[in-house]
């Protein structure tokens, strides 16, 4: 419904800003990481938006990366995973972590979010990863230069995780082909992101 939402920005605090565009002040629910990222009070400012409707509330929420809107929508996708969850996940770790937790199976790591026992750091992990393999990962030869040994490559499981945050195959391959093979998945991950969108 609302892709993104430019304009000044004319309040900030820990969990919400305000962006006044065609002079209406737009309320959105923000992460830490948004936080860190927008601009002062009074210059211009852009967040990708998420509009959840409920019987009794419209809300809100902004991101300052396409990468952590998709993360967002991809928790709440999770069974017992609101809003509020997502955000101190993506409050606490960055999307690329919270995509390579999934594909690595690293519960632990999102439990470190306030909020996140054992039981739901497992649920998240166990859904994420359904939704993996639902994106009908590529075979070798239809990667072609990607270097990938087996289905348990970090290169391929960094291609998972990118796909999860919302980048296309064509785009990403040429990315990882140019990456060192040997690094961690979250360091594949956090270098491809760079170059798809400067951090976008």
């Amino acid at each position: 419904m609302l892709y993104s939402i430019e304009g000044k920005l004319i309040h900030k605090q820990s969990d919400f800003s305000v962006i006044q565009s065609a002079g209406i002040g737009y309320r959105c629910f923000i992460s830490n990481q948004t936080a860190a990222d927008l601009p002062a009070v009074g210059q211009a400012a852009k967040l990708y938006t998420h509009l959840v409707i409920r019987e009794d509330s419209l809300t809100l929420f902004g991101f300052s990366k396409l990468s952590e809107l998709n993360c967002f929508k991809l928790l709440t996708s999770v069974s017992g995973v609101g809003a509020k969850v997502a955000l101190a996940l993506l409050s606490t770790l960055l999307a690329e972590q919270i995509a390579a937790a999934a594909v690595t199976d690293d519960y632990k790591t999102l439990m470190l979010a306030p909020g996140v026992g054992a039981k739901t750091a497992k649920r998240i992990i166990l859904e994420l990863k359904d939704k993996l393999k639902n994106l009908n990962l590529p075979s070798k030869e239809n990667l072609r230069k990607l270097p990938v040994q087996d289905n348990s490559s970090n290169a391929l499981k960094a291609l998972g995780a990118l796909e999860v945050l919302g980048f296309s195959k064509n785009d990403i391959v040429p990315v990882l082909n140019n990456l060192d093979s040997n690094l961690s998945v979250e360091q594949l991950i956090r270098l491809s992101l760079k170059e798809l969108s400067g951090g976008v």
